[in-house]
């Protein structure tokens, strides 16, 4: 690995960072103008910036131990260069002049984990940018630029809530994000609790996965129903008249919907648990994006009695699970279900990513 003094022979222009998300409920609401609460990770992705030496953009990973290099006018190849590349793309088609640059990227977001790590490569990028060309654009443009370079430059046809999560969010609240109108607020964890966080060990790629087949069924949705998108339909009545998938597809996005609206009402820890135990099934039995890990790992988790609630985070098709818990025992019990996950299949790889893994902690409480 090359350090960071190293490749840029000094210090480089800039640095910028930005966090992963962890999305509490509200999944796949965020393309159909809806409702979501993400919070933002401990782990975080730091860009740092110099002028080139040629006409040529220079994008180094520290965590990959990669490089790529590409014509100021041509293309990065596939990979991550393609999310810095898109950056760049998307500032110059609004007429801002970037200077070929090196790049040096480093992260302890996980890849392939649901946590949006490209998300906030985009947004490290893209505030790294901001700072060396001097940039006028607030925290809601940088998160929209960067949705659309992953659109355009990564072909995954997302929502906006992982940038703008990345851009807006902090580990300390909850993001009430509204994708319509853009509005946001950050509102507080449910009393006396915390988090816990277990990757499945099963990477995935929204790029290779079914995501934006869930999002054209979603867009049919909306137009058999007569409405712009799924969140205009206020009463499932309306989604029972629909023909299988799409009555399913728009099902889970009617009552994910509702279930973040209770959510921002600021109920207690428990019934937070219980919206997201919904939301998990209805993810599960509805939008079809679980996997037998993620139910699986869903399940151990609701069976201690220290946690209110799990479900699945991010979009599914592999990566991790979130779940409630009674404040002071997340790290024992994350220790818990991890071993018996692993335990329970041959070559499982799952890890405990919040509360980290050496935090001390008192042993959870038992059932009798």
């Amino acid at each position: 690995m090359i350090t960071m003094t190293e490749y840029f022979a000094g210090a480089p222009a800039v640095r910028a960072s930005a966090p992963g998300r962890v999305n509490l409920l509200g999944e796949h609401t965020d393309y159909n103008d809806g409702f979501m609460l993400p919070t933002a990770t401990l782990q975080r992705t730091e860009v740092a910036l110099a002028p080139a030496l040629d006409e040529h953009h220079q994008v180094y990973s520290a965590t990959l131990d990669q490089g790529v290099r590409f014509a100021r006018a041509g293309h990065a190849p596939p990979g991550f260069g393609r999310y810095v590349e898109g950056c760049i793309r998307v500032l110059e088609e609004r007429a801002v002049v970037v200077p070929a640059l090196r790049v040096y990227v480093r992260s302890d977001v996980p890849v392939g984990a649901g946590l949006s790590s490209s998300a906030a490569l985009e947004l490290a990028t893209l505030r790294a940018l901001r700072a060396l060309l001097g940039l006028a654009l607030d925290d809601v443009a940088l998160a929209l630029i960067g949705q659309q370079a992953e659109v355009n430059y990564a072909q995954v046809n997302c929502g906006v809530m992982d940038q703008m999560a990345a851009s807006l969010a902090d580990s300390a609240h909850m993001l009430f994000l509204d994708a319509r109108s853009l509005q946001f607020e950050l509102l507080p964890l449910p009393a006396d609790s915390e988090l816990i966080v277990i990757d499945s060990g099963v990477a995935r790629s929204l790029a290779a996965s079914k995501y934006n087949e869930r999002r054209r069924e979603c867009e049919e949705a909306a137009r058999l129903l007569g409405v712009a998108a799924l969140r205009d339909v206020d009463a499932l009545e309306l989604v029972e008249r629909l023909p299988q998938p799409w009555r399913r597809r728009a099902r889970h996005v009617v009552s994910e919907n509702a279930r973040v609206l209770r959510a921002c009402a600021q109920p207690g820890p428990a019934e937070f648990g219980r919206l997201m135990r919904q939301s998990h099934a209805s993810l599960r039995d509805d939008y079809e994006v679980s996997i037998a890990e993620l139910d699986e790992l869903a399940a151990l988790l609701c069976a201690e009695p220290a946690v209110y609630g799990a479900r699945l985070t991010g979009a599914g098709f592999g990566g991790a699970c979130v779940a409630l818990c009674q404040r002071g025992w997340g790290a024992a019990t994350g220790r818990a279900v991890l071993a018996r996950y692993n335990g329970g299949g041959a070559g499982r790889r799952g890890r405990l990513l919040l509360p980290a893994p050496d935090d001390a902690a008192p042993a959870p409480p038992r059932q009798t």
